[in-house]
């Protein structure tokens, strides 16, 4: 029987998070900030390779590293799922549709048969 216990998040990988979100962040100060000196493109490049370093900072950590892992596992799940024909994908949607209507039809009959019973009963109504 194998059991891995919870790892925390070491000092080393504190720090390179705090330093991920700062440069998250800066790259979003700094569009704004330099909104008058700068056109959009260039502050629009800034976020984006802020962004990417972000991403590249974080992923060294082993919170990132188990993200990673993490993702490749539900592609791989994702692979596995059995994904309906688009013929049946069709015949499924109709029968949604189908529902739907007559529902919607029952249920505009029980408002009138509703609305006719109070009516009846208040003596007000048309």
């Amino acid at each position: 029987m194998s059991t891995k216990t919870e790892q925390s998040v070491g000092p080393v990988d504190t720090v390179k998070l705090v330093l991920a979100a700062a440069l998250l962040i800066g790259g979003l100060v700094g569009y704004y900030y330099f909104a008058g000196q700068y056109s959009q493109l260039y502050r629009a490049v800034g976020v984006i390779l802020a962004v990417v370093f972000a991403l590249l900072v974080g992923m060294w950590s082993d919170p990132g590293q188990r993200l990673w892992r993490f993702a490749q596992g539900s592609r791989i799940e994702l692979r596995k799922v059995f994904w309906p024909t688009r013929n049946e994908a069709l015949q499924t949607t109709i029968a949604v549709i189908i529902f739907v209507i007559i529902m919607g039809v029952f249920f505009w009959a029980l408002d009138m048969l509703l609305l006719w019973a109070t009516q009846a009963l208040t003596g007000r109504g048309a």
